[in-house]
């Protein structure tokens, strides 16, 4: 429980990729006072489309775009305050149907699949499918993708406008950085994404060409999606209403379609130069990852010490949970533990679980399995003939094995604890699917920004890799000690 109290403490401050801003109108209208009884307003979003939402990493790591300055907009309309959360696109359906955010706002469009799940909004824009590809093998119909490698986004709806493609592979991957991406490197041959974006990624990459497809190939629009019933709906249209009336949203849709930055993505030699502007943000991810590793890999030594003397116990009971407990969590796969403990939380239970409490409970709860093993074969290890001298001298049990027995243990199983420790540093990565902002989620807003992909990881590799030595030259040292002391 310290180690859950401690995360809970300083999860505010581990930049988890929740933005607070906070908005007040003057007057705030009837609607507005039902939609935010003293709590602000969660919005998800998947900050990797730009115009629309992205993580402005140079400047202080917010998440700005069209759809922030909308929902921005609307929030002061309803007198709110408005917190941003950023996760990947096809986790945003699930965090509305937990409960863990308000309402969405991510470039989404309004399909008859998701209204089944979802409400949506008035529509505030509507958009057009287009072909990016290479500027030398151009595409100008969907026709000419026939028997093609294509690219869409998981989730999306051009995963409609290439379902009628014949003998074509479809790649569905999470963000539209890495459809570019594999486009320059030549895994697909074109992807389907909406004009906006298309447009800002050929600025940002010269050797890419794009081509609007026709009228009829259009999406439906994007809009605003809240969970089945939600009473926001229509305080939120009626805020749309006002902005399109006083001409304030085609002024924001002006600033952002006409806000394209041109960076250097067509080198094909590495250059750190591009990393200039991003260094400081990537570095922040050092302290999440420090602080979910020494949460997690305390929480799991406790629970993982209890669980090992449960199944030393003479207790049949305890012996079976402890044995359950272990085959079920080194039975299934951390990620999906990791998934089920955030968005099971609040449906089961109603408690709004931070994503960085829920990635240390995750990683806790798993690594405590497999180190019950351990620590129970270090207890085991320890010479059977000081529990008789101790039992003889009439030490009690619980003294006997905190002061005699554990400590040798532990000193046996070292190097097994300084190797758990770094099989969860580097395995904090997993943590960036629930949108907490550690070095590899880092690394991507950073590839999201300039479409380069080698620099940021190479940078991160290098990071993990210092991390990982200075823990095991502290072991090193810890070890040495406790020899001289024998």
């Amino acid at each position: 429980m310290l180690a859950v109290l401690l995360l809970l403490a300083v999860a505010s401050l581990a930049g988890t990729g929740l933005q607070s801003i906070g908005l007040q109108a003057g007057t705030a209208t009837a609607a507005g006072s039902d939609a935010c009884p003293g709590k602000p307003l969660v919005m998800g979003t998947s900050p990797d489309y730009p115009p629309y939402e992205n993580t402005d990493a140079k400047n202080g790591g917010d998440i700005v775009g069209l759809d922030i300055d909308i929902a921005k907009s609307i929030a002061a309309k309803l007198g709110c305050k408005l917190e941003i959360t950023g996760m990947d696109f096809n986790g945003l359906i699930a965090a509305l149907q937990t409960n863990r955010v308000d309402f969405v706002m991510s470039g989404m469009s309004v399909t008859d699949e998701r209204k089944q799940s979802v409400d949506f909004s008035d529509t505030y824009y509507a958009a057009r499918n287009t072909i990016v590809s290479k500027k030398k093998n151009a595409y100008e119909t969907l026709e000419q993708l026939d028997g093609k490698r294509v690219g869409v986004q998981l989730g999306s709806t051009q995963e409609n406008a290439v379902a009628g493609l014949k003998d074509a592979t479809i790649k569905k991957l999470n963000r539209i950085p890495d459809l570019i991406q594999e486009i320059k490197s030549n895994r697909i041959d074109a992807a389907i994404v909406e004009d906006a974006v298309a447009l800002d990624a050929i600025v940002a990459n010269p050797d890419l060409a794009i081509t609007m497809l026709p009228a009829e190939n259009a999406q439906e629009g994007y809009a605003i999606a809240f969970p089945k019933g939600s009473a926001l709906t229509p305080a939120f249209n009626e805020a749309l209403q006002d902005m399109d009336a006083s001409g304030e949203k085609q002024a924001i849709v002006e600033k952002w379609f006409g806000k394209h930055e041109a960076v250097t993505a067509g080198k094909h030699t590495i250059d750190f130069s591009t990393l200039n502007g991003y260094t400081s943000y990537i570095l922040r991810g050092v302290f999440v990852t420090l602080l979910f590793t020494i949460v997690s890999a305390l929480l799991g030594f406790i629970w993982g010490t209890v669980l090992s003397l449960f199944k030393l116990s003479t207790v049949k009971p305890l012996v079976w949970f402890a044995t359950v407990y272990t085959s079920v969590f080194r039975g299934t796969p951390l990620l999906l533990q990791l998934v089920l403990i955030y968005y099971a939380t609040p449906q089961l239970t109603g408690y709004d679980i931070p994503p960085l409490m829920a990635a240390g409970l995750a990683f806790g709860l798993n690594s405590a399995a497999y180190l019950s093993e351990t620590i129970r074969g270090g207890i085991m290890a320890v010479d059977r003939g000081q529990r008789e001298a101790a039992m003889a001298l009439g030490i009690p049990y619980r003294t006997m094995m905190i002061s005699i027995i554990f400590p040798q243990a532990v000193k046996n199983i070292l190097p097994a604890l300084v190797n758990e420790c770094v099989a969860l540093i580097k395995e904090s990565s997993l943590v960036s699917v629930i949108g907490v902002t550690d070095l590899l989620r880092r690394a991507s807003v950073v590839q999201a920004a300039n479409y380069r992909a080698l620099e940021p990881l190479l940078f991160v590799g290098a990071i993990y890799y210092v991390l990982v030595l200075i823990l095991t030259s502290l072991a090193r040292l810890l070890e040495r000690r406790l020899r001289r002391s024998d």
